[in-house]
Formats: structure tokens, C-alpha cells, sequence
């Protein structure tokens, strides 16, 4: 009816009604394709890195069972050389390869093991929980797939030759492909012998009322144990006595790569029958309320996240959970969590980072954390099986989340701006512990970044770096700006001007921006997100400038007499010279983020602060950033000219794609009894 009263006619209304679906179809099918050109370039580039890699140097660990000098050559023990860390029953399947191994080995392995994560992307897509959208069930296959590409159990299982991926994909065919639970349990008892842990599947499916499933189980798994002990039977006792031991098999059992709660009291320095007592009664106490609470949600009509849950318990309750058996804590990111929209990503974004990023870019470099750094894989699964308050479907927040209070769209100079709407113009303050992650995985990547313009190494830019210092040297020579030597030497001899401004380089560049931050994220959220997202699209190009153009500072260029009054003399003989050096790459100075954090802090409060004093103490921390970067030797004048672009295209980029900042009233407005009152209480930006 209001599209018949504003149209004109019923006829048009219609119209304009189907246009706008046709039209909203048309995108959905651009996304999906789109998507799933993502998830073939991710398939081909996961192919190219295994096959592109040298032949001793890939699938190293399916060299080691079926190659020509493998374990499964060998006529006496598979364990002999703790190489092999699968079952007897593993070992009995692969035997046969080891007449094709070359074959296995290449092409085949790899487009086989391919094959088999497209298959259980498609099986997860399908498996998750009634009713969902149109568009999600379009769009859930080639971003499940993409997910499996990226995390790191899928890579290194591709990339070492693993066979991680089929007692996954074996147990999730039982609970969501195949039917009949005879059936369903086949598939779970062939997993579980493949990996005993999986036997906690067993509880789920009893409790769930598939009890012949779990009879299906049980025999399929002891069929095929008797199977794999009456022919290896040396074997199976060194498996099953020494190995659930706490032995381990395939490297020390405290390796980082054993993300099992085992592993990680080893880490802390715990053995012996204190370690195995204490692993025992916390690995029942995980699976005890592990599996209540995946019942609780199998139930409920999420038997997807029942099963990542109970596969977190498997991980954490195993004596070794190597790093490519850890798929099921990427599957727990399907569960819902947080009432607000605002905080609904925490919890899958976290699951995401955690396994598709390695651990130290997620927690800094610091003694006191190594704990957690160490262990955050198995931290997520404990997690996800015990404390993570996932919403059930009954739940008024399940399907419709409290919504992110956006401000009113305006009028703006150009029709397509803004060309994201959904990214900004929002009131409410977004969730902090996502924010923070970012921020720490931001900076990370921004760190990695830098030292790869070079190659990874300082020296090996150090060439390159000093040549496009002659060529800035030269601009600025013929703009007459070449002001470096002067006033680092001017400075140099004024021993409180020194000491000053080298306090002032090493200290300002981190506080001040996160100050800032932190203050608008307490007390102007809607300001927070337009002055984060400049920040962060201004770094993003810094990024692409240190790439493109690796530069060495005035201090770092030999010949030219620049004093580094920060770090001290430079000795330009060795290859890294230079306090810093080793550290991070000391070639990334155009543009200066030094300069441009600071303008943007400057910026920032001169738009936002009440009072001149405090807009006027906001422009002066870049004037002194950029004496500051002159005068110890760090920073071209060029470099802060870079900076400044940066800096300015991060807030032009911000307005393009989000629109003008909000701006909600400072103080009441009155109007007349004929003006409409505005129904979010906010004047028009």
C-alpha cells in the first residue's frame, strides 16, 4: 500500500517491486560467483604451493609412511622410528600405497585430498541449522570451502601429505550424508579407528536417540582393531599400550604442535604421575561438560555445533591433537553468540584468526604470555566445549540480534557515496574484544609487512633502499628542502634539544594514537569508528608505499653524515648495523607513519575537541613528530609529505565508503509545532 500511494498506481508499485527483486537476485548471483572464484583461486594456489615446492620438501610426512624409503617399507615395527604417528589399523590401509607411492605422492595425493575438503565444505554448508535464508544457503558453500582452504590444519595437511582430513569428513557423513544409523555409525567407527578420540561421538549419538549408531560404532571400531592386531600385532601393543601411555609418538609429545591439554601441562613443566592425574581429571571433567552441553544443543536443532563441540572435547582430551587435527575447532564458528549485531562477529572472527593465523600474530612477543600464545589453538577448543554462551534457537536474539542504531543517511555531493553504507555512520560502540584483536592482528600484519618489502632479511634490501635514498636526496636538493644534515647537526650539539626530541620519537608514536583511540571508543563511539577506519585504510596504503618503494632514512645512508641520535653510530660495514636492525626493517620510511599517525591524532581532535586549547595541543604533536623525525635522522622531509597523503586519502577513502561523520546533537533544538521531530533525536550530518 505505501509503494500504491507514493507510485501512483497499484500497477507501478508492482513493477517497482519485482525490479528491486530481479534486482536483488541479479547481486546475490554476482556475491555467489564471486565467492566461489575465491574459493578456486584458493583451491589453485594450494595446489600450486604443495607441487611448486621441491620434491624432498613436500608431503614430507606421507614420504616418511609410503615413499621409497618409508616406514611401511620396513619389515619390522611402524613405530620403530616414531615416524609413523597414525593406528595399526592406519597403517594396515596405507600398506597398499606403497606399491604406487610415486603416483600417491604427487598429482593424485594432492587433487585427492583437494577433493575431499570441496566435500566437506559442501557437507557443512548443507548441515547448518533450520531454517536459514536464501542467501545463506547459497553463499554457505563457497565461503565453508574458503574457510577450510585458508585454516592451517587443511594447509599443513596438504602441504606435510596428512590424512587429518578424512576422519573429519567420515564422521560428518555419518551425522548429516548417509541414512540409516547402521550405516551412520559405520562411518564413525571407521574414523574413530583411524582416531580413537572420536570414540566421544559415542555419548552424543546415544543421548541423541541413535543408539544403533553407537552399536554400529562400537563394532565397526573393535572389528576393525581385532582386524589391524591379528596382523601387526607388535604394532597394535606399542599403539595402544605405550602410545595412550602419554609416550606420544611422532616428536615430543610437549611440542607446540600438540595442542591437547597433555601437551600443554608438558609445556608448563609438568610430568609424571602428576601430569597423567592431572590430565586425566581435567580431560574428564572437559568432556563431561563438553558433552552436556553438545546433547544440550543437538536438542535443540544444532547438531552441526553438537558436533564441533564434541570435536573440541576430542582435541582437548587427546594424548597428542596435532596441529593438521584441528578442523573441528574451526567448525565451532557456527555456533551464535552475543544478543547485539554489534557483537554476533566476536566469536567467529576469533575462531577465523585463530585458525588461519599463526599464534604469535596473535598475542605480542612477551615472556609472560607465552602461555597463552602456546596453547591459544587449544584454548579456543576448550572454549568452544565448555564456557562459550552460544545462543539456543529459542532464543529471541538467535534469529533477530539487537540492532546497530545507525545514524540517518543525507544528502550527499555525489550519488554513490556512500558506496558501503553498512561499514559506518553507527552510534553504537562496537565490541571491544574484537576491536582489540584486530588492532593486534592489524598491527601484526603491518609488522610482516615491513619486513617482507625487503625480502625478509634488511640486508637484502639495503641496496635498493639506499639507491631510492640518492633519488630523494635528489628532489629534494632540486626543491631546495634537503634541510636533514642541517638541522640533525643543529640539534645534535644542544644536548637537552637532543635528548628531547629522541624521547620524543621513541615515545609519542604509539601512546598518543591509542589515547585517542581509547577516549572516542569511550566517549564518542559513532566518532571511534569514522576516525578507526581513516586510521586503518591510512596504514593499509602505507603498507603498499613500503612495499613498492623501500627507502633508506638519512641515518642509514652512508656518506651522507646523518647522526642517529636515537640508536647511536652506525657501523655501515656490517650488512645489519644498527640497534634496530634486527629487529624490524628499518627501510620502510616512505611514507612516515611517524608523521602520519601523528597528523591524524592532530586532525582528529582538532575536528572533535570542545575547546581551542585542547584543538590547539592536537595540531601542535605533528609539528613536533615531524621536527622530531628530521632531526634524529629517521625521517626525509619527503617522507612526511607521503605521510600526509596517506593520511588524507585514508579520510577521503572513509568518507567514499561510509558517507560524512555522524554528528547527533550536542545540546536540544527547538522546533516548531509544524517541523517533524526527527525519531532518532539526531540532527541530519
Amino acid at each position: 500500500m505505501a509503494n500504491v500511494e507514493h507510485g501512483g498506481t497499484a500497477g507501478n508499485a508492482f513493477g517497482a517491486g519485482a525490479g528491486a527483486a530481479e534486482s536483488a537476485r541479479a547481486r546475490l548471483r554476482a556475491i555467489r560467483i564471486g565467492l566461489w572464484l575465491i574459493a578456486a583461486v584458493l583451491a589453485i594456489r594450494q595446489v600450486t604451493v604443495v607441487l611448486s615446492t621441491p620434491k624432498g620438501e613436500r608431503l614430507t610426512d606421507l614420504e616418511t609412511w609410503v615413499g621409497p624409503n618409508g616406514v611401511l617399507h620396513v619389515k619390522g615395527s611402524l613405530y620403530d622410528s616414531t615416524q609413523f604417528t597414525g593406528t595399526p589399523f592406519g597403517g594396515f590401509v596405507l600398506k597398499p600405497l606403497t606399491r604406487a607411492a610415486e603416483q600417491a605422492l604427487g598429482w593424485g595425493w594432492t587433487f585427492g585430498s583437494l577433493s575431499l575438503v570441496v566435500v566437506l565444505g559442501l557437507v557443512v554448508a548443507r548441515a547448518l541449522p533450520q531454517p536459514v535464508s536464501r542467501r545463506t544457503a547459497l553463499l554457505a558453500a563457497p565461503v565453508a570451502i574458503s574457510l577450510l582452504m585458508l585454516s592451517l590444519p587443511v594447509r599443513n595437511a596438504l602441504y606435510l601429505g596428512q590424512t587429518s582430513i578424512i576422519p573429519v569428513l567420515l564422521v560428518l557423513l555419518g551425522c548429516f550424508a548417509v541414512r540409516g544409523e547402521r550405516a551412520s555409525g559405520l562411518l564413525i567407527g571407521v574414523a574413530a579407528a583411524l582416531q580413537p578420540t572420536l570414540l566421544v561421538f559415542a555419548p552424543l549419538l546415544w543421548f541423541t536417540g541413535r543408539r544403533r549408531a553407537v552399536e554400529s560404532t562400537a563394532i565397526t571400531f573393535a572389528g576393525l582393531g581385532a582386524l589391524a592386531w591379528a596382523v601387526m600385532p607388535h604394532d597394535s601393543t606399542t599403539y595402544w599400550v605405550h602410545h595412550l601411555a602419554g609416550v606420544g609418538l611422532g616428536g615430543d609429545a610437549d611440542d607446540l604442535s600438540n595442542q591437547s591439554l597433555h601437551g600443554a601441562l608438558l609445556r608448563l613443566g609438568l610430568n609424571g604421575p602428576l601430569e597423567i592425574t592431572l590430565f586425566l581429571l581435567l580431560g574428564a571433567a572437559v568432556a563431561a561438560l563438553g558433552l552436556r552441553r553438545a546433547i544440550r544443543y543437538a536438542r535443540d536443532g544444532q547438531l552441526l555445533l553438537a558436533v564441533a563441540i564434541t570435536g573440541c572435547v576430542a582435541v582437548v582430551v587427546s594424548p597428542t591433537s596435532w596441529q593438521h587435527q584441528l578442523l573441528w575447532v574451526l567448525l565451532a564458528l557456527v555456533g551464535r553468540v552475543g544478543k547485539k549485531t554489534s557483537d554476533r562477529p566476536m566469536w567467529p572472527v576469533a575462531v577465523i584468526l585463530v585458525m588461519t593465523l599463526p599464534a604469535k600474530m596473535m598475542l605480542p612477543n612477551k615472556a609472560a604470555l607465552f602461555p597463552l600464545r602456546d596453547n591459544v589453538v587449544l584454548l579456543a577448543a576448550l572454549a568452544a566445549a565448555t564456557i562459550v554462551p552460544f545462543l539456543s534457537r529459542t532464543s529471541e536474539y538467535y534469529r533477530a540480534p539487537i540492532p546497530t542504531d545507525y545514524a540517518q543517511s543525507v544528502p550527499t555531493r555525489w550519488k554513490r557515496v556512500p558506496l558501503l553504507p553498512f561499514l559506518g555512520r553507527v552510534f553504537t560502540r562496537p565490541n571491544l574484544m574484537l576491536e582489540l584483536l584486530l588492532i593486534r592482528v592489524g598491527y601484526s600484519a603491518y609488522q610482516q609487512v615491513r619486513l617482507a618489502a625487503t625480502g625478509g632479511t634488511n640486508a637484502g634490501g639495503r641496496t635498493t633502499a639506499e639507491h631510492h635514498g640518492d633519488q630523494i636526496l635528489s628532489i629534494e636538493r632540486f626543491l631546495h628542502i634537503d634541510i636533514e644534515h642541517w638541522v640533525n647537526h643543529a640539534v645534535f650539539k644542544v644536548g637537552w634539544l637532543r635528548d628531547f626530541f629522541a624521547f620524543y620519537y621513541e615515545s609519542f608514536h604509539f601512546v598518543v594514537p591509542l589515547t585517542v583511540l581509547a577516549v572516542l571508543y569511550v566517549r564518542r563511539p559513532g566518532d571511534y569508528r569514522w576516525a578507526r577506519s581513516a586510521l586503518g585504510f591510512a596504514t593499509l596504503m602505507a603498507l603498499l608505499g613500503f612495499w613498492l618503494f623501500p627507502l633508506a632514512p638519512p641515518r642509514l645512508m652512508p656518506g651522507l653524515g646523518v647522526m642517529d641520535t636515537v640508536h647511536g653510530v652506525q657501523d655501515f660495514s656490517k650488512p645489519d648495523y644498527g640497534t634496530l636492525t634486527a629487529l624490524t626493517n628499518q627501510y620502510a620510511a616512505m611514507p612516515s607513519l611517524h608523521f602520519g599517525w601523528s597528523l591524524w591524532c592532530g586532525v582528529v581532535i582538532a575536528v572533535l575537541a570542545p575547546k581551542w586549547w585542547m584543538k590547539a595541543l592536537g595540531l601542535l604533536h605533528p609539528l613536533l613528530t615531524v621536527s622530531a623525525i628530521v632531526a634524529t635522522g629517521n625521517h626525509w622531509v619527503l617522507d612526511a609529505v607521503g605521510g600526509a597523503a596517506v593520511v588524507g586519502a585514508g579520510f577521503g577513502l572513509t568518507h567514499l565508503l561510509q558517507g560524512p561523520r555522524p554528528r547527533p546533537l550536542m545540546k536540544p533544538v527547538e522546533v516548531s509545532r509544524k517541523d517533524p521531530v526527527p525519531a532518532t533525536g539526531r540532527t541530519p550530518s
